[in-house]
Parts: structure tokens; sequence; C-alpha cells
């Protein structure tokens, strides 16, 4: 099935606030991709509780049903050559460039797993905007921001698959959960009537392996457990344009591929008084 047009990608993009784009990578790749996630997670397992080396992270958890599990590592990109490749592979940006141009930087590059069964596996409704943080270093949010998730299984709502709410980009910044994490905390629909919105407008990111989901930092979306029979993993990745962010790695310059060198600010506020391996408590 061909790609769609630049068109058509950036025209329901602007209209809902998403789109899917269906058998990007191919089941070869996405193969490749599952084995990197893998070595991560085996490799994560490791660590007794969570870990940062500069901007790679490694969030661990004991869970309730589970045990000693990995629920997401941050920035593998620095040290695994497979995941950097896929995050510049240029089927991406050919994807971003009609909606940013091709002088990007990237704030996000993270592996997600939602396992079966996990006590803490839903996604409590948010925007993502709520963590572009500080404001001023993110500028014209609305138009120079896309979240990226390339499906490794099956996105489906019986495997936890993210509920948006089409429009909602166009409402900016709502106030849906502002003290409380959105792990683990409940998926209510309260949340949104609150806000006058509609529960029966929300719609399923359905995905299979290889398709690649756009969403806008102001979408609003959230997630169930995965009460399917298998995992449930994401490659997330998160890009700016270059002259609208003040932080992030650069990814492409005039459509060419950056390499990555000595990590930069991105999240990590500390990464240039504690660059150093340790483990994170608290």
């Amino acid at each position: 099935m061909p790609l769609p047009s630049p068109s058509e990608i950036r025209d329901a993009y602007r209209r809902d606030g998403f789109v899917v784009v269906r058998g990007v990578f191919s089941a070869a790749d996405v193969a490749v991709l599952a084995e990197a996630f893998d070595r991560q997670f085996q490799a994560g397992l490791k660590h007794p509780s969570s870990f940062r080396h500069g901007n790679f992270h490694v969030r661990v958890a004991d869970d309730g049903n589970l045990g000693h599990t990995v629920r997401m590592v941050q920035w593998p990109s620095y040290g695994d050559p497979v995941l950097n490749a896929f995050r510049q592979d240029g089927r991406m940006l050919r994807l971003l460039e009609p909606l940013l141009g091709g002088d990007l930087k990237q704030i996000i590059n993270q592996l997600h797993w939602k396992p079966p069964g996990a006590a803490g596996g839903d996604y409590a409704f948010h925007q993502d905007s709520r963590f572009r943080r500080p404001r001023e270093a993110y500028r014209n949010l609305s138009d120079s921001y896309v979240q990226t998730g390339l499906a490794v299984d099956p996105h489906t709502a019986r495997s936890g698959a993210m509920r948006l709410y089409p429009g909602s980009h166009l409402l900016g910044d709502l106030d849906l959960l502002p003290r409380a994490s959105i792990l683990g905390s409940g998926i209510a629909e309260e949340a949104l009537e609150r806000h006058g919105l509609d529960p029966s407008r929300l719609v399923d990111f359905e995905m299979e392996p290889g398709d690649v989901g756009l969403w806008h930092p102001y979408m609003i979306h959230g997630s169930a457990a995965n009460r399917s029979g298998r995992d449930r993993r994401l490659y997330i990745n998160g890009y700016v344009r270059g002259a609208d962010c003040d932080r992030g790695e650069w990814t492409w310059r005039d459509g060419r591929p950056v390499p990555l060198g000595e990590p930069v600010l991105v999240h990590y506020e500390d990464l240039h008084h504690r660059p150093e391996p340790h483990y994170v408590t608290g």
C-alpha cells in the first residue's frame, strides 16, 4: 500500500490532531526493532532501581502483579545504533517534513512497554503539552512539535491502545490533571466531563506493527491497561522545529541526519551537574 501524500498527512493531522500512516515499516524492520527492545529490556532488568546516565534513563518498577519490570527507557539511541537509525530514518522525515520542515530537533526518544496483567498499566487522560517545560524553551508549541509512535505490536482496544479525543488539539492547553502522575492513576472520563467534553467522542488509536501514528501536543489522550495476551511495545519519538526550541538533540538539518555527540539539555535539568551514572531515588 503506498504511503499517503504529504498533503493528505498534513490535512488529516490539522483537521483531527492525529493521523495513523499504515505500513511505514516492513515486517523485517519491525523484527529488528523488536530485538532492540528485547536487548534494552533485559539490560534494564539488571538495575535494582531506576538508573540514569546523562539523558539515558531506565525506569524500572516493582509491579504488584509482574514483579521487577522495566516501564520505559529514555534516549537509548546514544548507545544503540539500531534504535538511532530508526529515529532518523528517511521514512520518518517524509511524514514530518510536511508539518515541520527539514530542520528538526528531538526532545523525546523513548521505548515504552505495556505488558499484559501489569498492576499499573493505565495512563490518565492528559496532553503532552504538560511536559513541555520550561515554557519559554518551547515556542509556537501548537505548530512546531509532533509526537510519533512506531508500533512494534498490535495496538488495539484490548491491548491498551491510546484513546484520543478528535479535534481536542484546537482547545489549547487544558488543566486536565494538574498535579497527579498520569501513570496508574486511572483513565477516568470525569476529567473530560469537567471540561464539557463528551467521552462518547473518544476513538481508539489502533495500529498494526510497522504503522506510525502522529499526534499533536494538545491532543487529549489516555490509555487503559493491557488486557490482551501479549505485550504492547511502542517506540516514541517527539520532534520539534529547531528554530522554535532551545532544547533537544538535532536530528536533521536541511533534511540531513545529524550524528549524536555529547548529550545536550533536553529534560534532565541536572545534566551538567550530575552527568555520571547513578541510581535515581524518589
